[in-house]
């Protein structure tokens, strides 16, 4: 049977020019560490936090909206077999949302009963780092 390893990270909404409020937030007043997203999503203006020592992540998007109903605002779940996992959601008639992919970090997307999206991955190595952002550059 596949078990459940942890909420991997919890995605959050922002306005689009929202992310110095982000760092400010999260980086100074929670204390948490910017972390670099993934160079596959590097094209979005996303902003990541470290929440813990066990790779728990804060993952902040920009959306127009910005809105607690946004489509895109979803749980995460670490997995140890996601094909396991993906095969028996198929097989229980439940709907499996495809997404970009992120090498060493496969993953699916569901929806619960009430319409909550949650993404299901395994880790099964690090990701390619997206470039640092230079915060000097943005303030001015």
């Amino acid at each position: 049977m596949v078990t459940i390893q942890r909420v991997q990270h919890v995605s959050v909404p922002m306005r689009p020019d929202g992310q110095a409020e982000a760092r400010r937030f999260y980086g100074s007043h929670l204390g948490l560490t910017e972390i670099p997203p993934p160079v596959d999503l590097s094209h979005l203006a996303i902003v990541w936090f470290q929440a813990g020592a066990d790779g728990d992540e804060i993952h902040c998007f920009v959306d127009e909206r910005a809105d607690s109903r946004l489509p895109v605002q979803h749980l995460c779940l670490e997995v140890d077999d996601l094909a396991a996992l993906r095969a028996n959601l198929q097989a229980a008639g439940v709907a499996i949302q495809e997404t970009d992919p992120i090498r060493n970090r496969p993953r699916c997307f569901v929806r619960d009963p009430f319409g909550n999206l949650i993404e299901l991955t395994e880790i099964t190595g690090p990701y390619d780092v997206a470039a640092p952002v230079d915060a000097s550059a943005s303030a001015g």
